[in-house]
């Protein structure tokens, strides 16, 4: 070929590569460029933090500075309460957005046997419509590190937490091997910088072990706290430990310039825990978490509600719920007037993101967005339910946890004991306290009220179903 037309052909070909190049390149840099700015959203949930054991709440002595930035920085909500008063009914509401009697989880995750006595399953089922699936599908990286209990260490073949919806996940009280509780601010940060990264927003639960037992306590905590009795002393080091790891989390949140584009809440799965009777020091093991010190520690409080974990008056189910996301909530507002739920996270954490709940889903929350915006107080028109298993008559040594079912509508909360025989009425928008019991004062109200209870009551299973049973129990019924 002449060299001119050698020439001539090398020219139309780097040309035509050029258009091709023109044509692409915009391609790819708008693959490389697009990121999704919808919120994060971080979800702290401690184990039997009580509402009063935060140093905004006024503790005696706990610090808890950085839980205390959320406050600050956001909206502190009095009135939220969880579906239970235990950990794995309660985080199963958080995971559905139903009420946990739906599924026959009244009570937390044991071993097989301790399971079928109570007519509960071995673990929830993945197959439900659940939280961390939902925002997976919409393009959301999700993460699990820290507590999860909606199955147990102890049956081997439950599923594991990946199967919920979770890219990542780091856990203790499940299958497989048992993440150290405190390591979940280091793998939460680290999934953070790699989701960034990836342009992808995130959605992370922090399910802190504390200051659930056995207490866990590491010196230099200790000796923050080194002038009180060793019982106080054991209390504060683990609560100031948890606080620390949230502060690490937030200060990356910070360095990463993603502090104005996340939603970060902090709560707790119910009430703090109390010995029944008096108890002495002692270590303790747990097969999941290791060695630690057993409930003589537990010190916990409940800024004056009664009853303590396991129970279904407001110190059970009554716990914090500190909001914040600046520029969008409110900063340094209390309100002390707004009912919000835990059934109340996916719709809302789901409109928050962009994400359409499925058509054959009904929650029994309600997206409570507007609500944490501060636009106004939103009055529930669907009542609130919770059901347990509860000793009647009232123990001794626990006076208030004599509550099977209660149910709460606009001010009104009624609580029954198993069989209905024994009822009270309070107003706990006026007394959450539940200091009177105003049932034969208002016989209307209460008669509502129980008739309302016992249609839901018809509406529960009477017994799980689907594929929630271990292997182990399979082969105990043949």
């Amino acid at each position: 070929m002449p060299f001119k037309t050698l020439n001539s052909a090398l020219a139309m070909a780097m040309c035509a590569g050029f258009i091709g190049l023109l044509i692409t390149f915009p391609k790819q840099i708008a693959a490389q460029t697009a990121v999704d700015t919808r919120p994060n959203i971080l979800f702290i949930f401690a184990d039997d933090w009580g509402w009063g054991d935060l140093s905004c709440h006024g503790h005696p002595y706990v610090k808890t500075p950085n839980i205390d930035r959320l406050a600050t920085e956001g909206t502190d909500f009095h009135r939220f309460t969880v579906a239970s008063g235990v950990c794995s009914p309660s985080r199963t509401a958080v995971m559905t957005g139903h009420f946990p009697a739906r599924y026959n989880i009244d009570g937390h995750f044991a071993w097989v046997a301790s399971n079928a006595k109570r007519n509960m399953p071995d673990w929830l089922s993945p197959e439900n419509i659940l939280l961390p699936r939902l925002l997976q599908k919409s393009g959301y990286a999700t993460a699990h590190y820290g507590k999860w209990h909606l199955s147990n260490n102890m049956i081997p073949d439950s599923p594991l937490p990946a199967e919920y919806g979770y890219d990542d996940y780091g856990a203790f009280n499940c299958a497989g091997e048992q993440m150290p509780v405190h390591e979940d601010s280091e793998n939460a940060i680290s999934f953070i910088e790699k989701s960034t990264a990836a342009g992808k927003p995130f959605f992370i639960n922090v399910w802190l072990h504390e200051p659930h037992t056995p207490f866990h306590t590491v010196p230099k905590y200790r000796w923050r706290f080194r002038d009180l009795e060793e019982t106080d002393n054991i209390y504060a080091s683990v609560l100031s430990h948890a606080d620390d790891r949230v502060g690490e989390i937030l200060d990356a949140l910070d360095r990463l310039k993603l502090s104005d584009n996340t939603l970060v809440i902090f709560s707790s799965d119910n009430g703090p825990a109390r010995a029944s009777r008096p108890a002495k020091l002692e270590l303790q093991h747990d097969t999941a978490t290791g060695s630690g010190f057993g409930i003589a520690a537990a010190k916990g409080i409940t800024g004056g509600r009664k009853g303590y974990k396991a129970s279904l008056f407001e110190g059970g189910i009554g716990v914090p719920f500190l909001v914040r996301w600046p520029g969008k909530i409110p900063a340094g507002k209390i309100d002390s007037k707004s009912l919000i739920s835990a059934v109340d996270l996916l719709p809302t954490f789901c409109e928050i993101a962009n994400v359409k709940l499925p058509e054959d889903y009904v929650a029994d929350g309600i997206s409570q967005t507007k609500l944490l915006m501060g636009n106004g107080t939103i009055i529930r028109k669907k009542p609130l339910f919770w059901k347990t298993q509860a000793a009647w008559p009232p123990r001794k040594g626990s006076p208030n946890h004599w509550v099977s079912w209660a149910i709460v509508d606009q001010q009104w909360k009624l609580v029954a004991n198993g069989n209905m025989s024994h009822y009270e009425l309070y107003d706990i928008e006026s007394d959450f306290k539940e200091e009177k019991d105003l049932a034969s004062e208002n016989p209307q109200v209460t008669k509502r009220l129980l008739e309302q209870l016992t249609q839901w009551q018809t509406t529960l299973p009477k017994h799980p179903t689907g594929n929630v049973f271990s292997q182990e129990r399979k082969l105990e019924d043949n």
